[in-house]
């Protein structure tokens, strides 16, 4: 079955990041159509790049690198759940991201952002991320405004349209993993 990662890419205390990347878990759990998991860069609490050697050589040697390669390794397609921090996302997440190469190639990935403006200046710069990392990412995307999707700025209440734009993303990281299957099992 196909797996797709909700990663959690806020490590900020107070983070609003938790509400929303819970709300993307449960909505994609209720399909049924893939095997679905909540990943929390909190949790892998990876320094600041601390690998000897570039991670395009794949030659890691710090547990939790190898910990965290195995787990992005194991996925098809992924959701990321960023907050937008000036008009780019967390460190921690970058920094996440940066650790690994081969694990995130020809692979699918799918944004639910949040900020002021939506965390639309977020996802851009995540496209560009993805796009060196031979991601495929998808057009949809949901962009929660801080102002519309959260009570009093602090407090995760959706609008009714988007639990719909969260289905067009789940559907679309869905179809391009699966497409991108192939590349991904091809002998090297």
């Amino acid at each position: 079955m196909t797996r797709i990662a909700v990663i959690l890419g806020s490590t900020r205390p107070g983070r609003l990041g938790e509400a929303v990347a819970q709300w993307v878990y449960e909505n994609a759990v209720l399909r049924g159509d893939a095997e679905y998991e909540l990943v929390d860069v909190f949790d892998y609490q990876l320094p600041l790049l601390d690998e000897p050697v570039p991670p395009s050589l794949g030659r890691y040697s710090r547990p939790h690198t190898l910990a965290w390669a195995e787990k992005i390794d194991s996925f098809d397609g992924y959701v990321f759940v960023t907050a937008e921090y000036n008009h780019s996302i967390p460190g921690a997440l970058k920094n996440a991201i940066d650790y690994l190469f081969a694990e995130w190639n020809n692979k699918a990935a799918g944004f639910v952002a949040y900020g002021s403006v939506g965390g639309t200046r977020a996802v851009e710069h995540l496209r560009l991320v993805m796009a060196e990392l031979r991601v495929a990412t998808v057009r949809a995307q949901v962009a929660l405004s801080l102002f519309r999707d959260f009570a009093d700025m602090s407090r995760f209440e959706p609008g009714p349209r988007r639990a719909g734009e969260l289905a067009l993303v789940l559907d679309e990281v869905l179809s391009w993993s699966r497409a991108l299957a192939p590349l991904r099992h091809a002998p090297s």
